[in-house]
């Protein structure tokens, strides 16, 4: 049997808040669209961009609470970068027509804007969140810092041999 890979990552901005609701069997999912966006200059010189939407699926698990952390972090126009695999659907709508859906299924994602809500690369570090039990104390916490270890900033017994 051949290996293979459904693996998708992308960075982009959210659309719209993302809408958060609970299955009948009591499991949360939280949806949102993330564009990408890319540019190039035509043949005549023009600048030219192209947006994609994306509509990625959060779940929480039993190893983490990502939708709930998607629920209270994330905000429209934030830039996240998020990983997960394409999954391909279908249903049947109310007049009976066979409906079709691209989905990103996100298993990690990392909050790229700034606390604030600004969707720039170069400021303070945003929260990591990935499918796993540490991933709601991540968000809470944003990340270390040396407040959190003061001891490792008053060390002066360092074994380097410099």
């Amino acid at each position: 049997m051949s290996r293979s890979l459904n693996k998708v990552t992308l960075i982009g901005n959210l659309g719209s808040d993302p809408e958060v609701r609970s299955t009948t069997g009591g499991n949360r999912v939280a949806t949102f669209s993330l564009a990408t966006s890319r540019s190039w200059n035509s043949a005549s010189g023009d600048r030219q961009e192209k947006t994609e939407w994306h509509r990625c699926v959060v779940w929480n698990s039993k190893s983490s609470q990502l939708a709930d952390i998607v629920e209270k972090y994330v905000h429209k126009g934030d830039k996240l970068y998020v990983e997960g695999r394409i999954e391909y659907r279908q249903w049947q709508d109310k007049d009976g027509q066979t409906r079709y859906t691209t989905e990103i299924n996100v298993r990690e994602l990392i909050m790229l804007s700034s606390p604030r809500g600004g969707g720039d690369f170069e400021g303070s570090p945003a929260p990591r969140a990935k499918a796993q039990p540490s991933a709601a104390k991540a968000a809470n916490a944003g990340g270390e810092s040396f407040e959190d270890f003061p001891d490792a900033l008053q060390d002066e017994d360092d074994d380097l041999p410099f």
